[in-house]
Parts: C-alpha cells; structure tokens; sequence
C-alpha cells in the first residue's frame, strides 16, 4: 500500500483492509471485484490484484502458510528481489538485501560509485549484509539512513554515524534531474445510462491497460479532443484523462450490468468524480 501512496493515507486503509480480510485465506477466497473495492481510491490497482494473485498461490502451493524460504517469496506475484529480501530478513532473519531508492543511493555514495547500475549494487548489498549479525536491523538501518540522513540533496554526513567509513563523506552533493515523464493526453467520451428504477449501466474494463478490472459506464476512446470543455479531467502518471459525460436516452447495449448504488462497485476514482458532478451517488 506504501508504494506510491502516502503513510497518512495508508494507515486508515491498512487497519480496514485486515477487518475485511483477516488472514490468506479469506483473501484467497475473495472475489477479485471485492479485493478492488476494498483497494479503492489507493490507486495502482495492480498492487491490489497482486495481493490477490500472492494469496491464491500461496493457498493453493503452499498449503495456506506463507513460505519461509527466500526463493519460494520471490515467485509469489507482485513481490521483487528487494521486497522479497526486506520480507525475508525482517521475519526469517535471512541475509538477504534491500535495494530501494534510499538504500541505492547510500550505496552509491559509500562505495564512491554514483553511475553505478542495480546489477552493480545487488552485489555490494549482499556483500556488506553478509557480515551483519542481524540482517533485519541492517536492512532497517540501511532504509533509514538513506531517508533521514543521507539525503539527495544537502545530506547530513555531520551527523551520520558511518561517515568515517563513507568514501563520499562531506563530498559534493548535485541533485540528479529527474526523468521528465511525457503525459499523453486521452480524450474519453463516458456513456451515462441512468434509470429511475434500474441505476446506472456498468461495464467491466478489460484485463490490463487502464482501470484494468474496474468498474465504469461505456467508454469510448475518441481520436481528437471535442470542441467542448471535458467534464472532468483525471491525472494519472503518464496519462492525463479528459472525461466527456454523454447523458443517454437508447437503451445500452454490449456486455455489462445495471448497478442501482455505484458505491457497492470498485469504480475508479476520476469515475467517482465524474458521477459526483452529475449528482450520482
């Protein structure tokens, strides 16, 4: 849930999410619209249908009980060398590294090795973790000294308690520019079929791509921009979403179902906003 997504509006979803699925099994067991729904609003819903995906897995491979060895951990959906290595040494006691943003870059500047790539770093994090008699508070440590002293820009090597074992210490510090990302502007024209007695039409997304899973009303991606204001505007992280409502009188048509409360479905949240507009709850 941290990927991504701020401790402040974590914690709250956190707490939830365990009233809502206690353990593996009920995850496992739960309908992935379900897993959604209890994600929504958190955005990057594929960490939500990996969750889902590591609880099956671990249901049907592994008997229910979470795997204790660091390569069984590594095939479980959604979880990377660096997850898998914080999960294992956290609660196994493995030596097995954290490579994060934070950790890379105390890496980097402890080795005095700043173009260094991630295939260069696994080795020098599994070296120095080899030599710690508690993988868990190393890799702790590691994590925290990136993000509270040695920071991108202005570190604190003055109070770093490691700086005279640092080959960058007191060094000069540049920030690195950040990749500018190109936002792609989509123009979508979203279909509202509204009746009194049935609600609003809904149609499933497709497996991948955008809002892949989630709920909407009929979408069509038009080729250029209308010559009217969208009605909502949905910024996500390469794509900025232009939402045209188109209020409709035909019946639908195509796959989907008529849903008379929305909040019951995993709607994404430029749709929510949308609706909200349009005073549908």
């Amino acid at each position: 849930m941290l990927q991504q997504t701020q401790v402040a509006t974590v914690l709250p979803r956190y707490l939830a999410w365990f009233d809502t699925f206690p353990d593996i099994a009920a995850l496992a067991a739960a309908h992935l619209d379900d897993v959604l729904k209890a994600w929504e609003g958190l955005g990057y819903y594929r960490r939500a249908r990996f969750i889902h995906a590591a609880a099956q897995r671990i249901r049907d491979v592994h008997g229910g009980t979470f795997p204790h060895e660091f390569s069984d951990i590594q095939t479980l959906p959604g979880i990377g060398n660096s997850t898998a290595g914080a999960i294992s040494s956290f609660c196994f006691a493995t030596p097995t590294p954290v490579l994060d943003g934070n950790v890379k870059r105390v890496l980097k500047r402890w080795y005095a090795v700043p173009e260094a790539t991630d295939k260069s770093l696994w080795p020098l994090a599994q070296e120095a973790i080899n030599v710690s008699d508690d993988p868990a508070t190393w890799n702790q440590a590691m994590m925290e000294l990136g993000a509270m002293l040695c920071l991108p820009v202005n570190p604190g090597c003055a109070e770093c308690p490691v700086q005279e074992h640092c080959a960058s210490a007191f060094g000069s510090f540049e920030r690195t520019s950040a990749k500018t990302v190109a936002i792609r502007d989509l123009h979508w024209l979203v279909h509202l079929h509204i009746d009194a007695k049935h609600g609003i039409w809904l149609t499933q997304r497709p497996a991948t791509g955008i809002w892949a899973g989630l709920w909407t009303p009929p979408i069509t991606e038009l080729a250029q921009a209308p010559q009217v204001s969208p009605s909502h505007v949905h910024l996500l992280t390469h794509r900025r979403l232009h939402l045209y409502a188109e209020l409709c009188g035909n019946p639908p048509c195509g796959n989907g179902q008529w849903v008379t409360d929305p909040r019951r479905v995993a709607l994404p949240t430029g749709i929510h906003r949308l609706l909200n507009k349009h005073d549908i709850p």
